[in-house]
This record gives C-alpha cells, sequence and structure tokens, in this order.
C-alpha cells in the first residue's frame, strides 16, 4: 500500500470527518478536506490527490455529478459513501465513473481495505502485458488465462468478462458498465446476457460454481472479482 498517498476526503459531516481524518492519518496518507461539492472539485484539480473518498449526500450539487466531473478530468480513484439501503445510488455513482464504494455504518478495516485495493488499481491503470490474480495469470496479448501454468479454455466474450473483471479485481462493476464494455454502448441493457456469461465462467474457474470464490455477485448492482491480499 501505497501509505504516503494523498486522500481527498469530500464529506459535510464534521462528526465524519473528526472520525475518518485521524484514521487516515494514523496509517501514514495525507488528508485534505472539502464539505462541498464545488470545494471538492477545486482541491481535486489543484492538489491532484492519488484517491477520493466521496460522500454522496453534499449540500450543493448531487455527489454523482461530482464523480462525473472528476473523472473526465483524472482516472484518479474513487471510493464513494453511501447511506444503506441506497442501491440506485450506488449504481448510478458506479456508472458516473467510481471505484467502488462503501456502505453507512462500516468499519475502519472495511475502509482501509477498499483503499488499499483502490490504490493498487490506480498503480496497475493502463498496463498490459500479464497480471496475477491469485492463482491465475491473465495474458492480455495473447488474450490467454492460466491457473497454476494450465490454460482455461474460454470463448473470447468469456475471456473478455474475466480480464475486464481480473484487471480491476476489488472493484464492483455494473451490469451497464460490463454490458457497454463487451458488447458495446448502444447495449447497455443487457443484464441477462451479463448473468448468462457470468454463469458459464463461473463453471470454468470455480471450484464449485454455486458458491463462488473468485466472481461474486453484488446484489442489484453487478460484479467483483475477489480481491486477493
Amino acid at each position: 500500500m501505497n501509505a504516503s498517498a494523498e486522500i481527498l476526503l469530500v464529506d459535510d459531516e464534521p462528526t465524519l470527518q473528526r472520525a475518518m481524518a485521524p484514521l487516515l492519518r494514523s496509517q501514514g496518507f495525507g488528508v485534505r478536506i472539502a464539505g462541498t461539492g464545488r470545494a471538492a472539485i477545486d482541491v481535486f484539480e489543484q492538489q491532484h490527490p492519488d484517491l477520493v473518498i466521496l460522500d454522496l449526500g453534499l449540500p450543493d450539487m448531487p455527489g454523482n455529478e461530482v464523480c462525473r466531473i472528476m473523472r473526465a478530468r483524472a482516472n484518479t480513484p474513487i471510493l464513494v459513501l453511501s447511506a444503506r439501503g441506497e442501491e440506485k445510488d450506488n449504481v448510478a455513482a458506479l456508472d458516473a465513473g467510481a471505484d467502488d464504494y462503501v456502505t453507512k455504518p462500516f468499519g475502519p478495516d472495511e475502509l482501509l481495505a477498499r483503499i488499499r485495493a483502490a490504490l493498487r488499481r490506480g498503480l496497475e491503470g493502463g498496463r498490459r502485458g500479464q497480471i496475477v490474480r491469485g492463482d491465475f495469470v491473465v495474458d492480455f496479448d495473447r488474450r490467454r488465462v492460466y491457473r497454476h501454468d494450465t490454460e482455461i479454455y474460454l470463448t473470447p466474450k468469456e475471456f473478455d468478462l474475466f480480464a475486464l473483471l481480473a484487471r480491476q479485481a476489488g472493484r464492483v462493476l455494473t451490469h451497464r458498465t460490463i454490458s457497454r464494455t463487451l458488447w458495446g454502448p448502444q447495449f447497455t441493457d443487457q443484464a441477462e446476457h451479463v448473468r448468462v456469461l457470468v454463469g458459464q465462467l463461473r463453471k470454468k474457474i470455480e471450484p464449485d460454481p454455486a458458491r463462488p470464490r473468485f466472481l461474486l455477485t453484488e446484489p442489484w448492482v453487478g460484479y467483483r472479482f475477489a480481491d486477493a491480499e
């Protein structure tokens, strides 16, 4: 983990600011705080943080709009905070470009794990060649997947799905994002196609497809490739 990373915390609740800022600093992170969306965008453009923690309930503008503006200007990892039961907000934030979300209330261990995963993805962003995810090796140039040096034979679309999720291990990808990436921008509502493809892929990579260890479902949202520490 890059313990010297600069984190921009965007939240208008003083109680949460007082709880989170010392926690992050205790882990070696630099912390900047913004209480509004406009202030967050200004700090983002001027300071170029390594990661953004963004609450969706801001007083001056929707958090999803803040996320969309930041994503249009940089590939900085964005971790959103949402209230329990707000699945639609989580999906909208992910579609706006967020990397992941944490549902309130959350524990410090969960938050720090999400931060570590997001920072790793930021460091890996744009790399080709090969990546290793636990027992798996993904060869992007040859479009092949191996487990313990044994190739797993995947169809082209199965490889595309595996590679998409594995490259961003730990990040939730919505049905819409997966559909758009695999089939094109005109096919954003192919949730059933995604579910079928996930089922096919699980049969090839999971020891027990009924109890997946690697390709995990986020109910009502999408899928996540397990992020092995």
